[in-house]
């Protein structure tokens, strides 16, 4: 697996324990800044959306906008912390976590940038794709006490 900080809950399955994987390899991805191997990982047509709630479709879209962005800007790693894997089919599943983000150059966790993020995951001939990926703020508008848990919470894996 990625040198990536993700917790995974304990008494996952083996099948959930491969999409749990393919999350840590897609923030892997993003943490080494490549955006050929991050949009490797999705389906043909797979989606993202993205943290400012831009969207990209399509593997060759997802590769050519974050190669923009990773040009462009010194992005943070970011950390994260599965919170469980559904099964929608026996060949689907449906991934949710929460991440953090520390800047470049930086030790800490910077909590403005928390997110809950989704991964949809498919199976086909054998291997895990991501079909959709979300990546969404963590505010929590009016409730410091959840926020400021989050953070907590995700200083545990640095």
């Amino acid at each position: 697996m990625e040198d990536v900080k993700v917790r995974v809950p304990a008494g996952l399955g083996a099948e959930a324990l491969e999409v749990a994987e393919l999350y840590q390899r897609v923030l892997g991805a993003w943490n080494r800044r490549s955006a050929a191997d991050f949009a490797a990982l999705f389906a043909d047509d797979g989606s993202v959306v993205g943290f400012d709630g831009s969207q990209m479709d399509g593997r060759a879209a997802i590769a050519a906008e974050l190669g923009r962005i990773f040009a462009d800007h010194r992005t943070g790693a970011y950390v994260g912390i599965v919170r469980d894997v559904r099964w929608l089919s026996p060949e689907a599943a449906l991934l949710r976590a929460v991440g953090g983000l520390v800047p470049d150059g930086k030790h800490e966790l910077y909590p403005a940038a928390n997110s809950i993020q989704s991964l949809v995951a498919a199976r086909t001939a054998g291997a895990w794709q991501i079909v959709h990926y979300t990546n969404t703020p963590a505010q929590f508008h009016g409730r410091p006490d959840l926020a400021e848990a989050l953070s907590a919470e995700l200083r545990q894996l640095l």
